[in-house]
């Protein structure tokens, strides 16, 4: 049993006194003041090391915080651990001391999945050019044998070529013009067919869109890009160009967010988000403005304006799609929950939660099912692995088992009341040996609460029932990864653009960014979706339930 170290007792040491304790030491005659010395040393290194190895899991914590974890794959993490544990003092030599066995020299290197050359149907987006043969056709005779007939073969043979532009093109028709030398009359060339009225195409705007809020481009960057290669592309004309677009996409937006109000699962959470005209001295300007017109009309003063500013981000399960939403602003995420589900179905039940341990996650009105990210508590053993090896390769291999659970109900393609049972079956004797394990660390004072390890059991014990959810409520999940992956187009954005400049703005890139995700989501080319919802305003406006990104093509 491990207690919490507590401070020695203070005592003066000096050169000459360590001097005597050596020479006492040679002739084996120490004191009993000398034993009293070495045992407050003792006490003295172990109540360092402690603080050290605490010290050093908040260090570690903070580097993943800002560099991130490269991964927190449970053999990753028990093999750092245990080469830590098993690593040789700094300067040691010797087959202790060498690095892990790896390949042979001589053997090839092994392929990561997904890495290699991609074939003609991995380019869906390309334009496929037929080609003919140029003197023979299905039918005819052969020209070698000249007996048999030729057949077409189901697949053609394929030529992949790349050509690269600018990411907005232009053209320009020079349309001739003639004018009559007697009467003056001048005659123009007619536009090619399909040129249209307008000088920005539709697709300058979905591009434009996807650039900036699919990828992080900020709209400075793409403007120097643009002039390099001789096309111009302000940046004032690319926000008109975006933001002209709204209107149209509002119904198509609208829906999606009734839609989404109807799922069985809700994903949530928030990511710091910065407005210009929220902040320093455009903030100071408009809280003026409001104070003079109190003034004037006589109402006090609300000075309990929240001075935070985030990007929510809602993923939504409805119907076997999943729905991205994103919301920018003064609110939390369980707030913005909240007003989307003012759009509810009454007369459905109320929809399982997926979010982080915190109070701003659950507003008082909000009646949902609460469930916690596994995640979250697997992490905190994942932290502290590297110090506490054997009690956290225990609580990771038991959570490794239960991913590989769910893992398998994916691939079985298993029903949410199906995949209940499954986990049911399989996770939940895992589960309640590893909650008798936890609970018999602390009651037992085998770990020392106040200690990484012990701060990691409390955390888990203390949420175990939302945790484990899923074992008696179906669809629920385990994690909030669906979620956390969703937020990384936010943190791009603001990684590269820094920042929205007004709340407008930041109400035309979660637009934007709500129909790009939700497009990956489904698996449909975002540029393309964008494009069509443009092209076709009037049908958008008249049926917006057909122009889903999962039925679109459909409508089409």
């Amino acid at each position: 049993m491990t207690t919490k170290p507590r401070p020695p007792e203070i005592l003066e040491l000096d050169a000459n006194l360590v001097a005597e304790i050596q020479q006492r030491i040679a002739a084996r005659q120490l004191t009993e003041r000398d034993h009293e010395v070495f045992a407050a040393t003792l006490a003295t290194h172990w109540y360092l090391a402690n603080l050290l190895t605490q010290k050093n899991i908040s260090i570690g914590r903070l580097q993943k915080l800002v560099f991130g974890a490269s991964t927190e794959k449970t053999e990753s993490v028990i093999g750092r651990a245990a080469e830590a544990a098993t690593s040789p003092p700094a300067g040691e030599v010797g087959p202790s001391a060498a690095s892990p066995a790896g390949p042979a020299p001589d053997a090839p290197p092994k392929r990561r999945p997904g890495h290699g050359r991609n074939g003609a149907d991995d380019y869906p987006g390309a334009e496929k050019i037929p080609l003919p043969h140029e003197s023979l056709q299905p039918g005819d005779s052969c020209p070698e044998c000249g007996q048999g007939k030729l057949s077409e073969q189901p697949r053609p043979a394929v030529l992949i070529r790349f050509t690269g532009h600018a990411p907005v093109h232009a053209k320009i028709y020079q349309r001739q013009r003639l004018r009559c030398n007697l009467c003056g009359k001048v005659f123009t060339a007619q536009a090619p067919e399909g040129v249209g009225a307008d000088k920005y195409d539709v697709t300058v705007a979905s591009t434009i869109g996807l650039l900036k809020y699919g990828t992080g481009m900020p709209f400075y960057r793409l403007a120097g890009l643009q002039a390099s290669v001789g096309i111009p592309l302000p940046v004032s004309t690319q926000w008109k160009i975006v933001s002209d677009q709204v209107p149209c996409l509002y119904a198509a937006f609208q829906e999606l967010l009734r839609q989404a109000a109807q799922s069985d699962v809700f994903y949530q959470d928030d990511t710091n988000n910065r407005i210009l005209e929220l902040m320093g001295k455009r903030l100071a300007k408009t809280q003026a403005e409001k104070a003079s017109q109190a003034v004037e009309s006589g109402t006090p003063e609300d000075d309990s304006e929240r001075r935070g500013i985030f990007t929510s981000g809602i993923v939504a399960t409805c119907a076997g799609h999943r729905i991205a939403l994103f919301f920018t602003g003064r609110k939390h995420a369980g707030e913005n929950l909240l007003e989307l589900l003012a759009q509810r179905a009454q007369e459905l039940g109320p929809p399982i939660q997926m979010c982080d341990p915190l109070s701003r996650n659950m507003p008082a009105e909000l009646k949902t099912i609460v469930s916690n990210c596994l995640a979250h508590g697997r992490r905190q053993f994942a932290d502290v692995a590297e110090y506490f090896h054997q009690e956290c390769r225990h609580v990771l291999e038991a959570l490794a088992v239960v991913y590989h659970n769910d893992a398998l109900a994916r691939e079985r393609g298993l029903s949410p009341e199906a995949r209940l049972q499954f986990h049911q079956a399989q996770s939940t004797p895992v589960m309640d040996e590893l909650h008798a394990w936890l609970t018999q660390q602390i009651e037992q004072r085998l770990v020392e609460p106040n200690s990484g390890l012990g701060k990691a059991i409390l955390y888990m014990l203390k949420r175990w029932s939302k945790f484990t959810l899923f074992l008696r409520q179906a669809g629920a999940p385990l994690d909030n990864n669906l979620c956390e992956r969703a937020l990384k187009k936010v943190i791009l954005h603001r990684k590269n653009a820094m920042f929205y400049k007004t709340e407008n703005g930041a109400y035309v890139g979660d637009m934007y960014l709500s129909f790009i995700h939700t497009s990956e989501l489904c698996g449909v080319n975002p540029r393309d979706y964008l494009t069509e919802l443009l092209r076709h305003e009037r049908e958008l406006a008249a049926n917006p339930e057909c122009w889903m990104p999962w039925n679109y093509r459909q409508t089409l």
